[in-house]
């Protein structure tokens, strides 16, 4: 099973808007270059594609990809499963810590129901064990 990396974004400073990169430079241990949460409990958030489709399907709520909060969209890869797991994006190897659930701070910047819409499918929370860059169109896959 292998999936995409479809965007990145980075938010530079606290409620700041969410900026699109097409490459950023991950550091392990400490998160992406230039977004806020660099050296944070978390050091990549991932989403799936696939969820944020699924939130529109499902409750007719549109978000984009940074939107999310999340840093990393990916397509054709089932983020739940990689929870407990080493897998690759890109030059990065990595360990799937937990889900993201969405929480309250991301349903105040965007509208009612996305929290509820985003349970479970929220995205995924990892730690880089081994850092470089990643571009989008970079695999993402099991080690």
């Amino acid at each position: 099973m292998t999936g995409r990396i479809e965007s990145i974004h980075v938010v530079a400073e606290k409620g700041g808007p969410p900026q699109a990169r097409e490459r950023v430079s991950v550091v392990a241990g400490r998160g992406i270059e230039g977004d806020r949460k660099f050296d944070s409990n978390h050091d990549l958030t991932l989403v799936q594609a696939e969820a944020l489709e699924g939130l529109t399907a499902d409750t007719g709520i549109e978000l984009g990809p940074g939107e999310s909060r999340r840093q990393v969209m990916t397509r054709g890869i089932s983020l739940n499963d990689l929870v407990g797991k080493r897998f690759r994006v890109g030059e990065l190897e990595c360990v799937g810590e937990e889900l993201c659930e969405p929480c309250n701070h991301l349903q105040s910047l965007t509208e009612p129901g996305v929290l509820r819409g985003l349970v479970h499918r929220g995205g995924l929370c990892a730690e880089v064990v081994s850092g470089g860059q990643i571009a989008v169109g970079d695999p993402v896959e099991p080690c």
